[in-house]
């Protein structure tokens, strides 16, 4: 049985989240109290009691999820089960970076930090209303970057997150991204809508961002990790930490490989893939990707429990 601890990303977050953990846990608690710390503000009295419009804005989502999968992943070490229980880690987009920490590449006050920056960096690179992003149900990747490509007409439109074989995610202008929408139905997309989101991620538009990204990283200590990482941008395991150092600034505006990342481990032997933090998105994507890996949440002390009785 060859397992992954996967992180998921944004869109995951809600109100209450990881609260159970800390309540269960000291080492939880301790996360989330080492966020506030390295913050230098009380998130966790935003994720657990706050609005839900402040927690989903990016520069609190990103630092928010990242901490309660981190705690998830301390109440699973408490029962004995740890990160080198696992073949690989990978995470979906700020997920990656839940990953890396869980991974001991990056500290959790660093990681912390710098998701803030991204969040903040991602959300000023465009400003509101100029970018977006949609979601094409039913179009395989191809069929997506093509309708992109046409949808462009001088504009940035690219195909941002290869997450399913029938669900792409595309970003750039806001008039490209509406033709997309447009242009997917026309062609057979079983659903093509704009995303709530508050920035165009993952496409050409986020340049600024990853030069702020590229800024602060080259700051931050980055160690091998003890548990090869599977990279978003590509779709395979990475260990060397300037390869991650660089990686993680192309992933501002690069692909996130999602659905190969999933394949590339299932050709490794992975097995079954437990999602550590928030929701059950990414198991949702894996049982569409590869139905042979068996998907497992742990999320409350109650999935931890479940998951260390096997």
């Amino acid at each position: 049985m060859s397992r992954a601890f996967v992180f998921p990303g944004q869109g995951a977050q809600t109100i209450g989240m990881g609260r159970a953990l800390a309540e269960a846990y000291p080492a939880a608690k301790a996360v989330f109290d080492e966020v506030d710390a390295a913050l230098g503000e009380k998130l966790s009295a935003l994720i657990w009691e706050g609005d839900a419009e402040t927690l989903t804005l990016t520069q609190n989502a990103q630092p928010a999820l990242m901490a309660t999968s981190i705690a998830a992943l301390r109440a699973l070490e408490a029962e004995g089960v740890g990160v080198t229980s696992a073949a690989f880690v990978a995470g979906h987009s700020l997920g990656e970076y839940s990953a890396l920490c869980a991974a001991g590449s990056l500290t959790l006050a660093d990681t912390a930090r710098l998701l803030r920056l991204r969040g903040q960096a991602m959300q000023a690179a465009v400003p509101v209303g100029v970018g977006a992003m949609a979601a094409l149900l039913g179009l395989d990747f191809t069929a997506a970057a093509e309708v992109a490509a046409e949808a462009a007409q001088g504009e940035v439109c690219q195909a941002a997150n290869d997450n399913d074989p029938a669900q792409v995610v595309v970003s750039g202008h806001k008039g490209a991204i509406e033709r997309a929408v447009e242009i997917a139905k026309a062609k057979g997309a079983k659903r093509a809508l704009l995303l709530p989101v508050s920035a165009p991620f993952h496409c050409a538009l986020m340049q600024p961002a990853a030069e702020a990204m590229a800024a602060a990283l080259a700051g931050v200590t980055i160690k091998a990790p003890t548990v090869p990482v599977v990279a978003n941008v590509r779709a395979e395991a990475v260990s060397d930490p300037e390869v991650i150092r660089r990686l993680l600034v192309e992933q501002v505006t690069g692909s996130v490989r999602w659905r190969e990342s999933v394949l590339w481990m299932e050709a490794q032997g992975v097995t079954e893939a437990w999602e550590i933090g928030a929701g059950k998105a990414l198991s949702g994507m894996i049982k569409r990707i590869a139905p042979g890996i068996a998907t497992r949440a742990v999320g409350t002390p109650e999935d931890v429990q479940a998951a260390v009785a096997g």
